[in-house]
């Protein structure tokens, strides 16, 4: 009888279809063997091309306030992904560092003074052709 209960179909109903997770550590967002390294933007040297954000879009966004792209989330996409956004970025400003000195990298690039990049002004004055005829 015992054999039987093994092959009831309905036993299928309350299974798990995968075992459940429990969080070890090792997870990227807390700098374990899945991902050793973190990503990080140098703003002061970004131009705001913005190729990093099309290619990995969930885990660099471009800065409203400045135009320059920023690192949102560590594991926002596949390390492949993220490698593949550095690869296309023109001024080699994105970088592998470890996730020990993200916070004294964030502080250091709080003290720089940076301007925005080519966003426009709220206001702007119209230049007129001194070269037209009207």
């Amino acid at each position: 009888m015992g054999r039987l209960t093994l092959n009831d179909p309905s036993l299928a109903f309350r299974a798990t279809a995968q075992p459940e997770v429990q969080p070890n550590g090792n997870e990227p967002l807390l700098g374990g063997a899945l991902r050793e390294k973190a990503v990080w933007v140098d703003e002061s040297v970004c131009i705001g091309c913005r190729y990093c954000a099309h290619v990995a879009t969930n885990t660099f966004v471009v800065e409203a306030s400045y135009g320059r792209s920023r690192a949102v989330r560590q594991d926002g996409d596949s390390t492949d992904r993220i490698q593949e956004a550095i690869d296309t970025c023109p001024v080699d400003c994105i970088h592998w560092v470890a996730f020990e000195k993200l916070d004294a990298l964030r502080a250091e690039l709080d003290t720089q003074i940076m301007q925005p990049l080519g966003f426009p002004q709220q206001k702007r004055h119209r230049r007129l052709n001194p070269h037209r005829n009207s």
